[in-house]
C-alpha cells in the first residue's frame, strides 16, 4: 500500500514524499499529465478551446470581428496558447516539486508550522523505492511536459511572427 506511513518517520504524512505523489495522481488537474497520448492531446485541446473562449473578449475589445478577422483569430490564438502554457507550467512544476523530494535523500518537512522545518534522512528502502518511482514514473511525465511546453512555445512563437507579418503588410 503506497500510503501506509513509513516506519519512524517523523515526516507528517501528507509531507511524504510518496504520498504527494500519490495526491498528485488523484487530483483532477495533476493527472492529466499521466493519460495516454490520446487522451491527454484530447485534454490539452479541450482545455485550449476552453481558453479560446475565455480570450475571445480579450480579442473582440481588441479588435472588431467583422472588420479585421485576422487580426481577431490571432489575437484569439496567441491569448489562448498562452493560457495553456501557463496550465502545462503549472502541472509541470507540481509534478517537478514531487519528483525532487521523491529523488533526494534528505527531505525538508515542518512539523507544526514554517517555522520548525526539519530534515529527514531517508532509509535506504526509503529510498530506492522513492528514486524508482521518481525515475521510471515521474521522469517520464517530466519529459513530456518539457515537450508539450517546447511545442506550445514553438507555436506561440510561430503566432507572434505571423502577427508581425501580418502588421507590417497592413
Amino acid at each position: 500500500m503506497m500510503n501506509a506511513p513509513i516506519s519512524n518517520c517523523p515526516v507528517p504524512l501528507e509531507q511524504q514524499p510518496l504520498n504527494e505523489y500519490q495526491s498528485l495522481q488523484e487530483s483532477c488537474f495533476f493527472r492529466w499529465a499521466t493519460l495516454e497520448d490520446s487522451a491527454y492531446l484530447n485534454r490539452g485541446f479541450q482545455l485550449g478551446s476552453i481558453a479560446s473562449v475565455m480570450a475571445a473578449p480579450f480579442a473582440a475589445s481588441s479588435f472588431a470581428l467583422a472588420e479585421s478577422l485576422s487580426q481577431f483569430v490571432l489575437t484569439l490564438t496567441v491569448v489562448a496558447t498562452g493560457l495553456l502554457i501557463l496550465l502545462v507550467l503549472r502541472l509541470y512544476l507540481g509534478w517537478s516539486y514531487v519528483c525532487d523530494r521523491l529523488l533526494r535523500e534528505k527531505i525538508f518537512y515542518e512539523e507544526t508550522g514554517w517555522y520548525d522545518g526539519q530534515y529527514w534522512t531517508k532509509p535506504t528502502d526509503v529510498l530506492d523505492r522513492e528514486r524508482l518511482i521518481g525515475t521510471y514514473e515521474v521522469q517520464p511525465i517530466l519529459e513530456r511536459l518539457r515537450r508539450s511546453l517546447l511545442r506550445l512555445g514553438l507555436t506561440l512563437a510561430g503566432e507572434f511572427s505571423l502577427w508581425w507579418l501580418i502588421l507590417s503588410h497592413a
